[in-house]
């Protein structure tokens, strides 16, 4: 086999499978039906002497040599449309571009209602589609094109492109009339009356863990959820309490029928960041919703 051989559109198909583990789903992604999209494949698993994907539950999974060439071909894909995207001209009010981005449950009931009120005025046409990718893998996600931006406090992260859109805390969450509220503590005894109650921990959220932890309270915690927007209902009903973000708790309390507490328990305190890729940071559609972001929610 020859790169002369190869047809662009090839490795993009070959990227968009890889990436969706499912050929209607990369057809689709590439404004191709079915049949082209297989065609395809046939025609690529031709030129390289090998299946690359072979059937699986839900979709189809890549062969050891597909794995070889999936880093290669989607570096190869993000910095060729880098590339072509440095000269180019982004104007949202005609732009129909989809942007991806990394944000928890959380994330995505803090920024994406002023981010979508923002769009309708000065992008009307231009989409975005929220998509959780693993903490392990959202560097080279962004670097591959596969989401454009990242949300939240991603200690873990490295190698990337970032600015700090505000600072927040871990407080903790209670409904109004526990048993907990209405005492008169200092703060050290606030501190120790946490080992009076019982938590609910956030699976996709590790500091609110990390800090059971540290207090020695993992022996007080009673239930774990895999996201934050379970818990109203969660805290309300019950005696339980739950470590989370202030801003969100306080979106939670405005809603009336729960109390915020503010330990000055360890690691507390933590950044709330937009990271990107190096490799898009000359992409102007990139920028400009970079800024954008920045100016909705980035704080003094």
């Amino acid at each position: 086999m020859h790169i002369k051989d190869i047809d662009l559109n090839l490795l993009r198909l070959f990227d968009a499978v890889y990436r969706t583990r499912n050929v209607s789903r990369a057809a689709l992604s590439l404004d191709l039906t079915q049949p082209a999209a297989s065609q395809g494949l046939t025609r690529l698993r031709r030129l390289v002497g090998d299946p690359l994907f072979v059937r699986a539950a839900g979709g189809v999974q890549p062969t050891a040599r597909a794995q070889r060439l999936a880093a290669a071909v989607g570096d190869a894909l993000a910095s060729l449309e880098a590339a072509l995207a440095e000269s180019a001209h982004f104007d949202p009010l005609l732009s129909q571009r989809t942007f991806r981005l990394h944000m928890t449950d959380v994330g995505e009931g803090s920024f994406l209602p002023g981010l979508m009120i923002a769009l309708r005025e000065r992008a009307p046409n231009v989409r975005l589609a929220s998509e959780p990718v693993a903490p392990e893998q959202i560097g080279p996600a962004m670097d591959r094109g596969r989401i454009d931006c990242a949300f939240g406090f991603l200690p873990t992260v490295k190698e990337t492109r970032r600015v700090l859109l505000f600072q927040d805390r871990y407080v903790v969450l209670l409904r109004s009339g526990h048993p907990h509220v209405g005492r008169r503590r200092g703060a050290r005894a606030l501190l120790e009356g946490l080992r009076e109650l019982e938590f609910v921990s956030v699976r996709t959220h590790e500091n609110t863990l990390r800090i059971l932890q540290v207090l020695n309270l993992e022996d007080r915690l009673r239930l774990t959820t895999e996201h934050f927007m379970a818990l109203p209902a969660v805290i309300k009903a019950s005696d339980l309490a739950v470590v989370m973000p202030r801003n969100i708790a306080r979106s939670f309390a405005a809603e009336g029928g729960y109390t915020i507490l503010e330990p000055e328990f360890p690691l507390r305190d933590f950044d709330v960041s937009l990271h990107w890729s190096r490799r898009y940071e000359a992409d102007p559609g990139n920028r400009w919703l970079r800024e954008l972001i920045v100016e909705l929610f980035g704080s003094a």
